[in-house]
């Protein structure tokens, strides 16, 4: 069961974009009795795995990738009750298909499966979870994930599998055009993280090195010219001396994270990259300069945007803003071409977010009220912070710095006073004095308890 709900101290499931819940309006839900722990966002569905182990899913459904057993389109997060008898591990969704892992270490997929990438031996779509027998005897999974048409597993050991659609080379099995089955992928060196995006894909070894493979148009291999003849097997990214330690593959984009730095390199035209407005396509490794070294934890992809956590728990979107997915406002639909602060999680602690082709989810916990000042980054600023409107400032206090503000006080702003209205009536929300202390402004938003919005 969910509710739509106040955020409780375990935290909250957020919406944003075309995620087909409650309308595609940014919304929020948590699970009772339940923590939600883990998601992976498709191209318009969603999984989630919470602490017991229990999967939910919602989402489009035409190829039966919610696994319920039909192809009718689902809005409410529903829990696959033909899996309960196991404790689900991992989750990933594609473009329509998607795979789950088990603590027993069982691999299922369900979904389309017109190039294979269910791994089943075939090419006919199941609408209910299926058990791929392959890796029974193939060790502990440490990571699944999902392409457009394709699928891969990372074991424990270091092994890297890979099915589906080889077209473009995508799987990284040179010549062959699809896998029916997972077979491994192998550059002599163990793995330690892997994705898939639409048509291309991208590993990193144990010692930090990138690869990358399949679609090599755009720069979205970052490979040197001499390398994209041979695309169609995993490449050396060689850009990138840093030792790498994630990567996330979108539509036509690849983000690699470093020990200190975030580097991005292929389609740029939405702002995914995070250059600026004038850098469309990067066809080798850059690093986007809007972050201290060391700052960002993680990083995830969609379809044309770009998400990452920082280590204090501070959440960053920049690319197609579409839909809204990026998190930034219910009227900001704009395309960001620069990591822009989510300052609706000011607040909160992100725990995990995931992008998929319109829509992104977020799993966020109340900040602890023992450190709730936060570090901004220099030109922390979405557009003018002072504009924004309660439903998207959700905070009692927000340290920021002189640079957040965008220039002076506004004639608007100093006589702003806005009404708030809830199921309860009209309740004001005041704005105390600015106190400026040590170069910070002070603002304290109080809300009404009742509030209940996004």
């Amino acid at each position: 069961m969910f509710v739509a709900c106040f955020l409780t101290e375990s935290g909250a499931v957020f919406t944003f974009g075309k995620s087909k819940f409650a309308d595609n309006v940014p919304s929020k839900f948590w699970l009772k009795n339940d923590i939600p722990l883990k998601i992976s966002c498709g191209d318009e569905h969603t999984a989630l795995i919470t602490e017991n182990g229990k999967l939910f899913m919602f989402g489009s459904n035409n190829w039966g990738q919610l696994g319920l057993g039909s192809k009718t389109t689902v809005n409410k997060p529903t829990c696959v009750k033909a899996l309960k008898s196991e404790k689900i591990w991992l989750a990933a969704c594609g473009r329509n298909h998607t795979l789950v892992c088990t603590s027993r270490g069982n691999v299922y997929s369900t979904g389309g499966n017109n190039e294979g990438q269910l791994g089943l031996g075939d090419c006919e779509e199941r609408t209910t979870f299926q058990l791929v027998d392959f890796f029974s005897s193939h060790g502990p999974i440490k990571m699944l994930v999902a392409g457009s048409n394709t699928s891969a597993a990372l074991t424990e050991s270091g092994k890297l599998f890979t099915w589906g659609d080889n077209t473009e080379g995508q799987i990284g099995l040179g010549k062959e055009m699809n896998s029916l089955t997972p077979r491994e992928v192998t550059v002599g060196r163990p793995v330690s993280w892997v994705s898939c995006g639409y048509y291309h894909s991208a590993f990193v070894t144990v010692d930090g090195d990138l690869y990358t493979f399949g679609e090599c148009d755009s720069g979205k291999l970052g490979l040197a010219t001499g390398q994209l003849a041979g695309h169609r097997v995993p490449q050396h990214v060689k850009g990138i001396t840093d030792r790498v330690t994630q990567v996330a593959c979108g539509g036509g984009h690849t983000v690699a994270l470093t020990e200190d730095n975030l580097y991005t390199f292929g389609l740029g035209q939405f702002g995914q990259l995070g250059h600026g407005t004038f850098i469309f396509e990067a066809r080798l490794p850059r690093s986007v300069d809007h972050f201290r070294k060391g700052l960002v934890r993680h990083v995830t992809c969609g379809e044309n945007h770009t998400a990452v956590i920082t280590d204090s728990g501070l959440l960053y979107t920049f690319g197609d803003g579409r839909h809204g997915k990026l998190g930034l406002g219910e009227e900001n639909f704009t395309n960001q071409f620069k990591p822009t602060l989510c300052l609706r999680f000011l607040k909160y602690n992100v725990q995990a977010v995931d992008c998929g082709g319109c829509h992104m989810l977020v799993l966020a916990k109340p900040r602890d009220k023992s450190c709730e000042e936060v570090t901004l980054e220099e030109g922390d600023v979405t557009e003018d912070y002072l504009d924004k409107s309660f439903t998207e400032l959700l905070g009692d206090t927000l340290i920021l710095t002189p640079a957040t503000l965008k220039g002076s006080l506004s004639a608007r702003v100093r006589r702003r006073e806005r009404v708030i209205t809830d199921s309860g009536g009209p309740s004001r929300a005041c704005w105390n004095p600015l106190d400026w202390r040590r170069g910070s402004v002070y603002l304290n938003l109080v809300f009404p308890k009742c509030f209940t919005n996004v």
